[in-house]
């Protein structure tokens, strides 16, 4: 944050000249003693001022439209990741007193007088990131950033300062107004809200029955502040942040039937998800408490609380995400359990955000018939402090037992679907296939150049990522600005460039897309690019990489060594990430060279041995290039470790929205391709009878006329039409 802040200070101080930015920034002489420090000690980052100065902060000089930052989310990555052990040096170096957390650093905060502070060691620094927080003033940056601060601090030989130079200022006037309208919104949408106790019974009743919290009192209600908003029957959960606990923003939740007459339920918050930190509940959680429940809704929040007694917080996107910069509110407790819920889903997720909290203080309740999410457990009578007491310790030794993979595979056996993972809803046969798109698998993709498999294998994660799939994107064929630009059309089904008054809407809603872009291009080395998806793991809670293609990444490898030792060395270094992290990657792989009547198969990827041994899964994009009707691409998967089905459908391009969709039903038939043992089985009995086929479909091709010759024949005698 504040590294963009300064290069983009930079850009308002020789562009001083330019009334367009006098009303913006109000440098203090702190601030610009900060920047010209900076700037002076460390030139080599001149380069960056100029690249972020030409394409993120630029302003447009002409026409009406006044560009904002870039339309795609990148990862910003650190140029040299930095170590706990480097932190901490550095820190006795300046002979700052610190106390190790369990996910932070916490040390006195520099933005606060000594005599003014509450809590002497209210700055809290990430152990992984060295992003920083400090909880008085709700100053955050880089570690840079609070390196350079301590810098001028010495030099200045002062003892804190003020919580203003780092505080950011909005990049435009358009993004100011909007911040402000966001903040209208929040109070219109508070002071249009009621409590339950100024609603009728039967209406509160009516409502508690919809969002299925009959058991929920309206004493719990009125203590969390949570407000029913009656034009639209939503559930309003504030969040109240800062020193002030003050109102943030809010989060509306509606009920919706379907065609099944199953609820649904819809979330919508303010300001937008990207902006939304909020832990539900802890403005309610004292100074002094030492144990904490983290759920996964508001609602569990709600019956933890009123069954147990227990501080209780609720993340802001459920189990999809836990931002680093909520780390440092929960430093404080020695105990932390985490009760996302009562599926598998829920259950990976509190794994995963364990590691972020710190293994030693998390306890995890495994989800099963009698530990469903809280509020269900409220709603059938159970015992709520009796399951977080049955609570098992997130750490665990190198080597266990059965007994202890019990309860795991009880819960694939009960959970089948949700084991298979996120289902497609673009490509059904996909799911007939693969069943689902599951975590800490590896997926090769390969076809033939030209076949389309950037512009399909977008579609692929874009079709998860609607769906809160965390992506990733690591494009070093074609930049984030034509990618970005193919998966919008994608998503909106249209061509935007013939309909540009809609761009704004669609643009928005795909903004809000838990959709990341790496920033690099061309050829990359694989350390840089396994550095930047660790980050962005931590960070974003990545759940999907999408690595478009590995060939790029050989290039920057050692020239005197076997270009197939390299790419195993690649292949394995994704394989090995994706198993840690618990994240899917998809990798691209270019095929060897065919001739063209020839389908590719596993054995045609480059390099295939390793690359094809060590993925889950293995998809191939086929293509007759000698076919121009519809039909001529199928998708083929020749892999599949998770139940083993493969098989190979069509699909029809849609040139109008760059799309691929499965046929007409009827138009074509799936062939599914029969495995090893059942053409062993097969081949005895039935050798006979193909040749025979064969002889016959041979015998009708030739009687039959083809649709050319028919044609042919219609043309010379039309009046006939024979």
């Amino acid at each position: 944050m504040w590294r963009n802040l300064l290069l983009k200070g930079t850009t308002c101080v020789l562009q001083a000249a330019d009334p367009m930015f006098l009303h913006q920034r109000h440098f203090s002489s702190l601030c610009l003693r900060l920047l010209t420090h900076r700037l002076i000690h460390r030139p080599s980052r001149g380069p960056s001022v100029q690249r972020l100065w030409g394409t993120r902060y630029f302003l447009a000089l002409s026409g009406t439209r006044t560009l904002k930052k870039d339309a795609t989310s990148t990862v910003d990555f650190p140029v040299s990741p930095i170590t706990v052990t480097e932190i901490k040096q550095y820190i006795r170096s300046k002979e700052i007193v610190f106390h190790d957390g369990y996910s932070c650093l916490h040390i006195p905060s520099i933005f606060i007088n000594f005599s003014d502070r509450k809590d002497s060691f209210s700055l809290f620094i990430d152990k992984t990131t060295g992003q920083f927080l400090c909880k008085d003033t709700l100053v955050e940056g880089s570690w840079e950033d609070l390196q350079d601060c301590l810098e001028v601090m010495q030099k200045e030989e002062q003892d804190f300062l003020s919580p203003h130079v780092l505080l950011g200022y909005p990049e435009t006037v358009e993004e100011q107004d909007e911040r402000e309208r966001e903040l209208r919104e929040v109070q219109r949408i508070w002071s249009s809200s009621v409590p339950f106790s100024d609603v009728s019974e039967d209406e509160a009743l009516l409502i508690k029955t919809m969002f299925q919290i009959t058991k929920v009192s309206n004493a719990t209600l009125k203590k969390f502040g949570v407000r029913l908003f009656k034009p639209t029957k939503s559930l309003v959960f504030p969040w109240f942040g800062g020193p002030d606990s003050s109102l943030k923003g809010v989060k509306l939740l509606s009920a919706q039937n379907t065609v099944t007459d199953k609820v649904t339920y819809t979330e919508a918050t303010v300001p937008k998800c990207g902006s939304y930190h909020n832990l539900f509940g802890l403005h309610l959680v004292g100074r002094m408490d030492s144990e904490v429940v983290l759920t996964g809704s508001e609602m569990d929040t709600l019956a933890v609380s009123q069954a147990t007694g227990l501080p209780s917080v609720a993340l802001p996107r459920g189990v999809s995400c836990l931002p680093p910069i909520l780390l440092p509110y929960l430093e404080q407790f020695k105990r932390v359990t985490l009760w996302l819920g009562g599926d598998i889903r829920s259950w990976e997720a509190s794994k995963i955000f364990s590691r972020k909290l710190g293994l030693r203080r998390c306890s995890l309740v495994r989800p099963g018939e009698y530990r469903p999410c809280p509020v269900e457990a409220l709603a059938q009578g159970k015992n709520l402090s009796r399951i977080i007491k049955s609570s098992i310790p997130a750490a665990h030794k190198s080597i266990v037992s059965f007994k202890q993979l019990r309860e795991d595979v009880y819960g694939e056996l009960l959970n089948t679907d949700q084991v298979a993972g996120v289902k497609w809803t673009r490509f059904p046969e996909l799911n007939r296939i693969l069943k689902g798109h599951r975590k800490g698998e590896l997926t090769v993709f390969t076809g033939p150049t030209g076949s389309g498999k950037t512009t399909f294998i977008s579609e692929f994660a874009l079709d998860l990522c609607m769906q809160g799939v965390n992506t990733l994107w690591g494009s070093f064929e074609i930049n984030n600005v034509r990618l970005a630009k193919i998966m919008l059309t994608q998503f909106a089904m249209q061509r935007l460039e013939e309909n540009l008054e809609q761009y704004d809407f669609w643009a928005d809603k795909f903004e809000e897309l838990p959709l990341y872009f790496m920033t690099f291009h061309g050829q990359q080395n694989i350390k840089s690019v396994l550095d930047t998806m660790e980050h962005a793991v931590y960070l974003y809670d990545i759940n999907h990489v999408v690595i478009d293609n590995l060939q790029f990444m050989m290039g920057q490898e050692n020239l005197s060594v076997d270009k197939f030792a390299v790419q195993d060395h690649i292949v394995g270094a994704f394989r090995k990430f994706a198993t840690n992290s618990s994240c899917h990657v998809t990798l691209i792989i270019h095929p060897r060279k065919e001739e063209d009547d020839r389908e590719l198969q596993t054995a045609s990827i480059f390099g295939s041995a390793k690359a094809s041994q060590e993925a889950d899964n293995v998809l191939i994009l086929q293509e007759k290039k000698l076919v121009t009707c519809p039909g001529r691409r199928s998708l083929q998967v020749t892999k599949n470790r998770f139940d083993g089905d493969v098989g190979i459908f069509p699909l029809d391009f849609l040139k109008s929205s760059l799309t691929f969709s499965a046929p007409v039903k009827g138009k074509h038939k799936l062939r599914k391709v029969p495995s090893k043992s059942e053409e062993e089985e097969n081949e005895g009995s039935e050798g006979s009878e193909v040749v025979v086929k064969k002889g016959e479909v041979k015998k009708e091709k030739a009687e039959k006329p083809n649709k050319t010759t028919k044609t042919r024949q219609l043309a010379q005698n039309p009046a006939t039409g024979k």
